[in-house]
């Protein structure tokens, strides 16, 4: 490659990457925390992990202004506890949330039709600050809230059968 006439010639050749010498011993996961295994930790307060879970918020915004709320109830809050509960089922699945997931949570409560009195007084206390700072235990008491089959369901078998028995889909 040429180079300007001031560039002296004897410059030196760029350096290269060296990597170290090879270790005789493996490595081992014996540190404190490490995560032995495939299965990722399970218990109380750990919430559902899964693959790219940032996104489920991105998707929460196409709902933004569509949700049907009654007098008391916050668009921030709904959308928050529904954005627990789709984390989970995606995490059932082991992928990452797609819009599916968030609609099964918003039919189940009731947030994209008129639901009915009822429907309503039971949410509108179990919603109340999840969007807040400390809303962590509020979402993550949604998400634990609803039966593994009811989250197995599609959108539509969700609002479906929340017109028959809502309460039998939380396992009411």
């Amino acid at each position: 490659m040429a180079a300007p006439s001031h560039v002296p010639a004897t410059a030196q050749a760029p350096s290269i990457y060296r990597s170290p010498p090879r270790r005789a011993d493996p490595w081992l996961a014996d540190r404190p925390g490490e995560v032995v295994g495939s299965e990722a930790p399970a218990g109380s307060g750990l919430g559902y992990q899964g693959p790219d879970q940032g996104y489920a918020l991105k998707l929460a915004e196409r709902f933004v202004g569509q949700l049907v709320l009654a007098a008391g109830e916050r668009e921030d809050d709904a959308l928050a506890g529904c954005v627990a509960v789709a984390l989970r089922r995606a995490s059932m699945f082991g992928r990452a949330p797609v819009t599916h997931d968030l609609r099964v949570a918003l039919e189940l409560f009731g947030f994209l039709d008129e639901p009915d009195a009822e429907v309503v007084a039971w949410r509108r206390d179990r919603f109340a600050g999840a969007a807040g700072h400390h809303g962590y235990h509020v979402k993550l008491r949604l998400a634990d809230l609803v039966p593994a089959e009811t989250l197995r369901l599609a959108p539509a078998a969700v609002a479906e059968a929340r017109a028959e028995d809502w309460r039998a889909l939380l396992g009411l």
